[in-house]
């Protein structure tokens, strides 16, 4: 049976304007023109460094006349004003929309008529994003729940497992995750991105961990005997996400906060072979 929750800690930005699609084009790691009706793209927008700001879902409304930017709410004023710094002379209005974020998952979801839906664009078995205008009263699930089921696949979560203006995409994956894409041009960032790709230069991942209690704060270093070996990011009861050097994936004796823990590697995963 399919699993409905709100998730009140994102909200979504509308960007109008004849020029929305150039412009964030422009900006962000993935091809703003496959976004389209029932087919979202999820993304992250970089320093000029190439490390990591922000990231979100967009969607195509349902009115073909604005781009819908589902994001983190503790970001979305501030990613606004980032974003409108490089509007210059391009037609388009950045604002608020009020939607309410919802996601579903598990077998039998119907989308409902009328609003933004799409699959999530990272993994089929992460359900669905689903935009309406105010929080379903039907739901079965929370954002505990959703919170616990992107634990279990490796889903990357924003800014509980992402340090602003530090992290790499291919440290978080969005290579693996359909967060970027290698054909589009350029964009803010571009650069580095291409070059730690064909350079192999990822020397760490941020990947699932489970211990047998429940896990240690983010930043709690990650040890292989003496050595420091990763560090903590977000968590639930027993299960998480931690940054891990490559070379330390497999280790059988890593442990965070005195404890004992260790990596789970998703299937969808792969360390590049440059690595």
């Amino acid at each position: 049976m399919a699993r409905i929750a709100h998730l009140p800690d994102r909200a979504v930005l509308g960007i109008s304007g004849t020029d929305r699609v150039s412009f964030l084009q422009g900006l962000v790691s993935n091809d703003m023109t496959a976004v389209a009706p029932g087919h979202a793209v999820w993304t992250a927008f970089l320093s000029a460094q190439g490390k990591w700001l922000a990231d979100f879902f967009v969607f195509a409304d349902p009115e073909g006349v604005r781009l819908l930017v589902d994001c983190d709410r503790a970001q979305a004023d501030i990613l606004r004003q980032r974003l409108s710094r490089y509007r210059l002379r391009a037609q388009v209005e950045i604002g608020e929309t009020g939607y309410a974020v919802h996601a579903a998952w598990g077998d039998g979801f119907t989308p409902p008529a009328g609003y933004p839906t799409a699959p999530d664009p990272r993994l089929p078995q992460a359900g669905w994003r689903v935009l309406l205008g105010h929080p379903a009263p039907d739901v079965t699930a929370d954002d505990v729940d959703y919170d616990r089921h992107r634990l279990a696949l490796g889903l990357p979560d924003g800014v509980r497992d992402c340090e602003s203006g530090k992290t790499l995409l291919l440290e978080a994956n969005f290579d693996q995750l359909n967060g970027i894409s290698w054909t589009k041009g350029c964009y803010m960032g571009q650069e580095l991105t291409a070059r730690t790709r064909y350079r192999g230069l990822v020397r760490r991942h941020l990947l699932p961990v489970m211990a047998g209690r429940e896990l240690p704060p983010p930043g709690t270093p990650v040890m292989s005997g003496d050595a420091t070996v990763g560090e903590m990011r977000s968590s639930r009861d027993s299960a998480g996400m931690a940054m891990i050097r490559n070379e330390h994936i497999h280790d059988t004796g890593l442990m965070a906060g005195g404890h004992a823990l260790h990596v789970k590697v998703p299937e969808w995963f792969t360390l590049p072979d440059k690595a």
